[in-house]
């Protein structure tokens, strides 16, 4: 069984930085799989932030990234570094898997999803 579990969340000022962290866990170990981070504000549909596929060579940011943000990857983790976070950053933040190589920028392409962690920006 698939499962992924973020890390990292919480509230921080404008200008300050957070690191959300994805362990997954349950594939084989020849299981090729893309991460990436998706996340939803209240009353918004759920947007794509990053997404990273399994070599690292392919990263696909959303437009509002605009070199804030930078997600990674080491062993069975999907990290997402957010950097000069603005207050219409607060959001609850979704990681997410889909085994195969390409990089999706909809929630569609995606598999399997965690259950969110909260980033909070105040001004």
């Amino acid at each position: 069984q698939v499962r992924l579990a973020e890390s990292g969340g919480g509230l921080v000022q404008a200008g300050g930085s957070l690191r959300l962290s994805c362990e997954v866990s349950g594939f084989t170990d020849n299981t090729y799989y893309t991460g990436a981070w998706f996340r939803q504000a209240p009353g918004k549909e759920r947007e794509f932030v990053s997404g990273i596929n399994w070599g690292g060579r392919i990263i696909l940011d959303g437009d509002f990234v605009k070199g804030r943000f930078l997600i990674s990857r080491e062993k069975s983790t999907v990290n997402l570094q957010m950097n000069s976070l603005i207050p219409e950053d607060t959001a609850l933040y979704y990681c997410a898997v889909s085994p195969g190589y390409g990089v999706g920028r909809t929630p569609g392409f995606y598999e399997y999803w965690g259950q969110g962690t909260q980033v909070t920006v105040s001004s």
